[in-house]
C-alpha cells in the first residue's frame, strides 16, 4: 500500500507505552514507526510522541502513540495522557524482575485513570538477550491471562514482534467496536472514523428531506 492511500485512514486509536524507566518503551516506539533501534537512547522526559498508519483487517488505522516516562518524578504529567489512550502497551525487561513485578502497579495506574475500554498488552521486551533472562515466558503469559491481557515478547532491537504488539492492539479493538456496537465516533471514545463523500451527500440529502 503506497503513502498516499495510507494517508486516509477509517480508524484512529491512541495508544499509550508504559512501564519502568530503561524497558525500551522508546526503543519499541523507534522500531515500530521507524524500523530503526538506537543503541544509546536518552530517557524520557514526560512523554514523547509518534504515529502511523497501518493496514488491519482492510481498514487503514492511524496509531498515534504517546510514550510515557517509567521515573516516578513524572507519573503526574503522564497521568493525564491516560484518559486519551484506547490501546495500551504494558512494558517490562525481561533481564530485570523487578519491572516485571512493578506490572500490577503500572495496570493499576491505567484502570484508575484510563478509559474502561482501554485494550491493554503486556510486553515482555529485551527478548533478544535470552542469556540474561530473569523473567520466564511462562510468568508473563500467566500474568496477562489473570488480568485478560494480550501477550508476547519483543525484541526493539532485532525488532522481533514489535509490528505484531501494535498490530495485535488494533485488531483486538476493531473486535471489540464490532462485539459492543459502540460507537467509535463518540466524543467519550477514544477512536476516530472518516466518512467518505458519497456517505456524506447521503446524510446530508436526509437532513433536508
Amino acid at each position: 500500500m503506497t503513502s498516499k492511500e495510507l494517508s486516509i485512514y477509517d480508524y484512529m486509536f491512541r495508544y499509550i507505552i508504559v512501564g519502568d524507566m530503561a524497558v525500551g518503551k522508546s526503543c519499541l516506539l523507534l522500531q515500530f514507526t521507524d524500523h530503526k533501534f538506537r543503541h544509546q537512547h536518552e530517557l524520557t522526559i514526560g512523554v514523547e510522541f509518534g504515529g502511523k498508519t497501518i493496514e488491519v483487517k482492510g481498514k487503514n488505522i492511524k496509531i498515534q502513540i504517546w510514550d510515557t516516562a517509567g521515573q516516578e518524578a513524572f507519573q503526574a504529567i503522564t497521568r493525564t495522557y491516560y484518559k486519551g489512550a484506547i490501546g495500551a502497551l504494558l512494558v517490562y525487561d525481561i533481564t530485570r524482575h523487578e519491572t516485571f513485578e512493578h506490572i500490577d502497579r503500572w495496570l493499576n495506574e491505567i484502570k484508575a485513570n484510563g478509559s474502561k475500554d482501554i485494550c491493554c498488552i503486556l510486553i515482555g521486551n529485551k527478548k533478544d538477550l535470552e542469556d540474561q533472562r530473569q523473567v520466564k515466558f511462562e510468568e508473563g503469559e500467566k500474568l496477562a491471562k489473570e488480568n485478560n491481557l494480550l501477550f508476547l515478547e519483543t525484541s526493539a532491537k532485532s525488532a522481533e514482534n514489535v509490528q505484531e504488539a501494535f498490530m495485535q492492539t488494533a485488531e483486538k479493538i476493531l473486535e471489540q467496536i464490532t462485539k459492543t456496537g459502540v460507537d467509535p465516533t463518540a466524543p467519550s471514545k477514544n477512536v476516530k472514523i472518516t466518512i467518505d463523500e458519497d456517505e456524506e451527500e447521503k446524510s446530508e440529502k436526509k437532513k433536508c428531506c
